[in-house]
């Protein structure tokens, strides 16, 4: 990858797209944040990135701004072609259900986003976080021709935000790809009823704390009108966890807790962890729990 001497977005409000933006190049390249316009000379110079500001997108000169783009052009902001230019933005789009409000709301504005959303627009001012709002303000108050450095309170912070995003869309593609390796489906039958449920078996510590991930694996590949349940290794002991997926109404692990392998099941029933490892008595279990 190029390397970069300093980072240039614009001077005056801050919005989500531009800080997270800038938060990943800092995150990657480790370099000054200045918040001003660019210079012509600057935006020729393929080591210095700018974005939000400048009116082109040219990422082979780590140029991105997309308010050139014609009005009608899909909802794409700083962060977009960042994301874009990073190789991670379809990553993005399946696993940060955030970004394409984000993308909406820098592009449109708060009215069209929440008629897009299907939402009233006093929610969308309901969303705001205090969070949101500190963040936003030091950033922008470094301007006028301001300059954030590394050791700065607020551009540690952002580099935190960037490294954090970048790794989680790593460790869930690499999640993603083992569970495609590994995973089985099971097809069981209780009552004279048929339900599909998806079983990771216990094979490396990549699949392990993985609940989360297998929801994912399930609906990136459609699989959301079919699988009734998941089963997945335990982090915090030898067996396996059970879960119902999109809280199915005919499963209910409550109907198992009194066996003697099942330590836990949650009150309302769409959880149990079990010390058994044998496949067999998983797929009894679940029998069991099907209502």
């Amino acid at each position: 990858m190029m390397s970069i001497k300093t980072i240039i977005t614009h001077p005056g409000g801050a919005h989500k797209d531009d800080f997270l933006a800038c938060s990943l190049m800092a995150s990657v390249h480790g370099v000054p944040i200045a918040r001003r316009d660019p210079t012509e000379q600057e935006l020729d110079d393929a080591c210095v990135c700018v974005i939000d500001v400048g009116g082109r997108h040219e990422p082979e000169n780590n140029n991105f701004d997309h308010h050139q783009f014609p009005r009608d052009h899909k909802p794409t902001c700083a962060l977009s072609l960042v994301l874009q230019h990073l190789g991670i933005y379809e990553d993005a789009q399946m696993f940060c259900d955030w970004l394409e409000p984000a993308e909406w709301f820098d592009c449109r504005g708060p009215q069209k986003t929440a008629e897009w959303l299907g939402i009233g627009r006093d929610v969308v001012g309901k969303l705001n976080s205090p969070i949101d709002m500190t963040m936003l303000r030091r950033f922008a108050q470094s301007a006028p021709n301001g300059e954030l450095k590394p050791g700065d309170h607020v551009y540690e912070l952002m580099r935190f935000i960037g490294g954090d995003l970048l790794e989680y869309l790593h460790s869930v593609r690499s999640k993603l790809d083992s569970i495609s390796v590994h995973v089985e489906r099971w097809q069981l039958t209780s009552n004279g009823d048929s339900f599909d449920v998806l079983f990771l078996p216990r094979k490396d510590s990549t699949l392990d704390d993985v609940s989360g991930s297998l929801g994912r694996y399930i609906m990136v590949n459609e699989l959301h009108k079919e699988i009734s349940a998941i089963v997945y290794p335990d982090s915090r002991g030898e067996g396996f966890g059970l879960a119902r997926f999109n809280d199915h109404p005919r499963i209910d692990f409550t109907r198992v807790e009194a066996a003697e392998d099942v330590h836990f099941a949650h009150n309302s029933g769409f959880l149990c962890k079990t010390s058994a490892t044998e496949q067999d008595r998983l797929r009894e279990i679940l029998t069991h729990a099907w209502q």
